[in-house]
């Protein structure tokens, strides 16, 4: 039993977590390991923090949304898609372990960042109507990232930024926004599928969403208002900081 000073604890990892994720992904660096300190069992943590990182990707979303900072020609695609990826993976989950994917996920990082580092032309002032190609390109992308981020997660958000960036030549406070598409859609279906499951618990899911959702309007705010720049350094401190964590975990195992 989770005492009200801890719940009050990890409602307030929640806020940090749902304003860093709104801005770049990598939320659950803060909430997973919150949550496994609390001492819940693994399985528990995981169903619980998707419980409660849906409402802040709701949040941030609709913030993204009601500012203009998403391509609204590429939602449809992106959520459909991104949820049925999500769905395929979490199911995968069940059957294999997610371990294998570490090293790839590692190597996968370390090139977003470079990505991200790399100098880029200002984008047009009037983005360009998307061409049909790239349009049919959104399809695996969108898949592939929900399928990623059900079956195992970790730095699925700034994979994301750096994937519409490359393919639609974004810019990171764009491609922020479009990210939270497949992000709210992969966290949907994986919400649903371990709340059918009763794997979820709810009297901590849902303060902890509260407070979640608080910190992603902040965070999606901010990075409409500040821009690239913003962006352009959480995306790279999340990246460093999910090379190291994941490092340190293949040494120790």
């Amino acid at each position: 039993m989770l005492t009200f000073g801890t719940i009050t604890l990890l409602a307030i990892a929640a806020f940090f977590a749902g304003l860093v994720d709104a801005i770049a992904g990598g939320g659950g660096l803060i909430t997973v390991p919150a949550l496994l300190a609390a001492g819940l069992p693994p399985q528990i943590a995981l169903a619980t923090n998707k419980g409660q990182s849906s409402f802040g990707a709701v949040s941030s979303f609709v913030s993204f949304w009601t500012r203009n900072g998403i391509d609204r020609r590429r939602v449809p695609i992106s959520f459909v898609f991104g949820m049925l990826g999500s769905l395929a993976g979490a199911r995968v989950l069940l059957l294999v372990k997610p371990e294998p994917l570490k090293p790839i996920v590692l190597v996968l990082l370390l090139v977003a960042a470079g990505i991200v580092l790399l100098p880029r032309k200002p984008p047009p002032a009037v983005p360009p109507e998307p061409k049909t190609h790239l349009m049919i390109a959104l399809v695996p992308m969108a898949f592939g990232f929900g399928f990623y981020d059900g079956f195992f997660g970790p730095g699925v958000g700034s994979m994301l930024i750096v994937g519409f960036v490359m393919l639609f030549g974004d810019t990171l406070t764009r491609a922020s926004g479009n990210a939270k598409v497949v992000n709210l859609a992969s966290n949907l279906a994986a919400l649903g599928l371990f709340a059918i499951k009763g794997a979820v618990l709810w009297r901590v899911a849902l303060p902890m969403a509260a407070a979640n959702a608080t910190g992603a309007f902040v965070g999606a705010r901010l990075a409409v208002k500040r821009g690239d720049r913003l962006v352009k350094t959480m995306v790279l401190v999340v990246v460093c900081v999910l090379v190291v964590k994941m490092a340190y975990d293949l040494v120790r195992s």
